[in-house]
């Protein structure tokens, strides 16, 4: 029976396999591995939580869970944007932690090609790009492939968990 659990496992793994949730940030497209996704919502009602980082906008209530909310844009260090009907929130798993991240909006899934998946060049410019995982070139366009596990540091987790 835990054979058969395990090949179904392996079975879902491989259709999750190269399929990232692409969203933009201004004119850059970003993506994220499906598996990471727990859902997408609309922008809502965010209770704000005292002495927090800025990229963090504070907490939604999504059916009983509380969930915290990032500001992408503001983690990645870009100007602040109003947020407006195409704004969305996707819900992700970070180490067993649900956290919304807050972009400009979602734009597709989509299935990357191993092939076409390249690791970042190395720019050696004293800034390593923690966030960045992989980069995927799909026709004439890049998608920056971001490593979700590393959107928060392990302190960071630990912080949003004991304020929440």
């Amino acid at each position: 029976m835990s054979e058969r659990i395990i090949k179904l496992e392996q079975a879902e793994e491989d259709t999750q396999k190269g399929r990232y949730l692409t969203f933009a940030l201004d004119n850059e497209t970003y993506g994220i591995e499906i598996q990471h996704v727990i859902e997408i919502i609309g922008i809502q009602a965010i209770t704000l939580i005292p002495e927090m980082p800025d990229y963090i906008k504070g907490i939604i209530n999504l059916r009983g869970k509380i969930i915290p909310l990032m500001d992408v844009r503001i983690r990645f260090k870009k100007a602040a944007k109003e947020y407006n009907d195409r704004t969305c929130v996707i819900v992700v798993d970070i180490d067993q932690m649900s956290v919304g991240l807050i972009v400009d909006r979602v734009s597709e899934v989509l299935t990357i090609a191993d092939e076409n998946i390249v690791e970042p060049p190395q720019m050696n410019m004293g800034y390593p790009n923690r966030y960045l995982k992989k980069i995927g070139k799909v026709g004439s366009e890049v998608k920056l492939l971001l490593d979700c596990n590393k959107l928060l540091t392990e302190e960071e987790q630990i912080n949003l968990t004991q304020a929440i």
